[in-house]
């Protein structure tokens, strides 16, 4: 039987490398306790994109440094999971727009649901303020200020909309590395700088 309490659902998939930042998973759901009244899974769930046990979960996230290039299922149940209402959060772990993720992940998505489909989303989007306030759109992440990357800060964040909402959240970013870390090293952070992943998931179960 399924759950009822929220599950944090890692996409694999059989290119490149979809088991990034490990201790990122356990972080945002000591977040979404503690500071939402969510019931969650304390343990990440790793589903195979090509499995239909995707379609269980509203919510899933996507990673990897390396080459995207789906199998014709795992296309075919990506693009059956969006179009019928589920939530795939995307991060670059590259930041790099240039990088070989970003690529070829942006072409995947180009030939599942069109070359214009993946858009910048405005500052003023309601993902960023879901929860918590975001005034300025996207948090800066510590790897963007390093320099690391293509040596941008992306001042933006991209989206796919289907029927008004948003089915895929893109960002080359790297949030995942950023909030890589044990939840209990939160209290030497002047902000958790984790809010933003309760954002995101806070959007994916209520819009």
């Amino acid at each position: 039987m399924l759950s009822s309490k929220f599950t944090f659902a890692r996409l694999q998939y059989n290119s490149g490398d979809w088991d990034t930042d490990q201790r990122m998973p356990s972080n945002l759901l000591h977040s979404l306790l503690q500071y939402t009244t969510l019931e969650v899974e304390t343990q990440e769930k790793v589903v195979p994109l090509s499995s239909n046990e995707v379609f269980r979960y509203p919510f899933c996230y996507l990673s990897g440094h390396k080459l995207v290039q789906f199998s014709s299922k795992e296309k075919e149940n990506f693009e059956k999971y969006v179009n019928n209402g589920g939530f795939v959060f995307v991060d670059d772990c590259n930041h790099d727009i240039d990088g070989l993720f970003a690529k070829s992940f942006e072409a995947q998505m180009g030939a599942i649901f069109g070359s214009k489909a993946l858009q910048k989303i405005p500052a003023n989007h309601s993902v960023y303020h879901a929860f918590f306030n975001f005034e300025k759109g996207p948090p800066t992440t510590s790897f963007e200020l390093n320099g690391w990357g293509d040596d941008l800060v992306h001042d933006y964040l991209k989206a796919i909309t289907i029927n008004n909402k948003m089915g895929v959240l893109y960002s080359n970013k790297d949030y995942g590395c950023e909030w890589d870390y044990d939840f209990r090293n939160k209290r030497w952070l002047a902000e958790d700088n984790t809010k933003f992943g309760v954002n995101i998931i806070m959007y994916a179960l209520t819009s």
